[in-house]
């Protein structure tokens, strides 16, 4: 073996190292692409054995220095700390046992929103029907609406034949009522604001709530008194004197109030809904009576005529298309004419926007009894008293 230069002859130049941290040989013949090769077992370095850079013999830690680190090793061996460095970045597995302590089931005291998800398929694989809201009430009315938004499902419910059919016995009372006289439109009319005040209370989730319906329901009474004390003419004036005099006194008595300030506001808000609505419903009292007629069987017709089981699109179309031939039929009968068909237009199309809120927010029976019953009614009395001024 060759020893290494001695002082004053020339040391041979070093091989460059490619990036890879293999020898490349820069002799003519080895200048055409090549596979690397394999470096020499770090026997044949000991013994000699090799190519022409047999200079490369020293230490053991020299004659590695230019090779890569799993060449470090001889054949056979794995290098210390190759299995973990391996395995640095694998996850652990922390083995069945541990998997199930912690993924615990249902009945091992996990979130209640987690066991509800995974009791909502049954045993048998099928997912179990709800019951719906309407059918039984619904006492869990603050956890519905959020399941039906996690289901992908709209949390809007149609108040079904049941209040349509009372909406529509009790608009063919008024319209009855109206054409006998004004005291007798007082008491359907009272009924109405009752529903009216207790319905809506319970549509914004706040029962019981006494001292609202109270006020509201006081609030309507009063409304009525006043349009009754005054003449025709001055019916809408005692109308908005009263619902002025009504807020005043729900803003001072909700500011008494010892709640926490979101829920006073939130309580004032819907005390002066409530109010309004109620106090709204003396216009059918300072309307003319034939115009009230028209506007009740319109009203009527239209709820009715949207409980049936259509499409939405084509059940809005028959129901407004409804109301305008039943005002124009109760019109005929009356001192309207032809502008029924425009009073039933509106009374329809005020009716199904209050039949639209009275069906928000998973209602439950009692919301349908009350507001999906009075709603409608409501909010058509002052398109009913406006529109009939126009035609009469």
């Amino acid at each position: 073996m060759p020893p290494y230069p001695g002082p004053g002859e020339a040391e041979p130049q070093a091989q460059p190292v490619a990036p890879d941290g293999w020898f490349r040989d820069e002799s003519p013949a080895a200048q055409a692409p090549a596979r690397p090769q394999a470096p020499a077992p770090a026997a044949d370095w000991a013994a000699g054995a090799g190519s022409r850079d047999a200079w490369a013999e020293g230490s053991a830690a020299e004659q590695t220095a230019y090779l890569p680190p799993q060449a470090a090793a001889p054949e056979g061996v794995a290098p210390e700390g190759a299995a973990a460095e391996q395995t640095a970045f694998l996850p652990p597995y922390p083995g069945p046992a541990a998997a199930d302590a912690a993924y615990p089931g249902p009945g091992s005291g996990e979130p209640a929103a987690a066991a509800a998800t995974a009791g909502a398929v049954g045993a048998d694989g099928e997912e179990p029907a709800y019951s719906p809201p309407t059918v039984g009430g619904n006492t869990l009315r603050a956890v519905d609406p959020a399941q039906a938004r996690a289901e992908g499902r709209s949390p809007i419910i149609d108040p079904g034949p049941q209040p349509a059919i009372l909406t529509a016995a009790l608009g063919l009372l008024l319209a009855g009522a109206a054409a006998v006289g004004e005291l007798v439109l007082l008491g359907p009319l009272i009924v109405l604001q009752g529903l009216t005040a207790a319905g809506w209370f319970r549509l914004n989730g706040m029962w019981p709530a006494r001292q609202g319906i109270a006020l509201a329901f006081l609030g309507a009474l009063v409304a009525d008194a006043a349009v009754l004390a005054v003449d025709d003419t001055y019916g809408p004036g005692a109308i908005i004197g009263t619902l002025g005099a009504w807020v005043l006194l729900t803003l001072v008595l909700q500011l008494r109030s010892h709640a926490d300030p979101d829920e006073r506001m939130y309580g004032l808000m819907a005390s002066v809904a409530s109010a309004a609505l109620a106090i709204v419903c003396a216009g059918y009292l300072a309307a003319d009576s034939a115009a009230v007629s028209v506007g009740a069987v319109a009203v009527a017709v239209a709820v009715f005529t949207r409980a049936l089981p259509l499409p939405t699109p084509v059940s809005v179309g028959v129901s407004l298309a409804a109301a305008t031939g039943a005002g124009i039929a109760v019109g005929g009968l009356t001192s309207v004419g032809v502008g029924g068909a425009l009073v039933g237009l509106a009374a329809g199309v005020c009716a199904l926007i209050g039949l639209r809120v009275a069906a928000y927010d998973y209602p439950s029976k009692f919301v349908h009894m009350t507001a999906g019953v009075a709603l409608p009614l409501a909010a058509a009395a002052p398109a009913v008293y406006l529109i009939g001024r126009v035609v009469g």
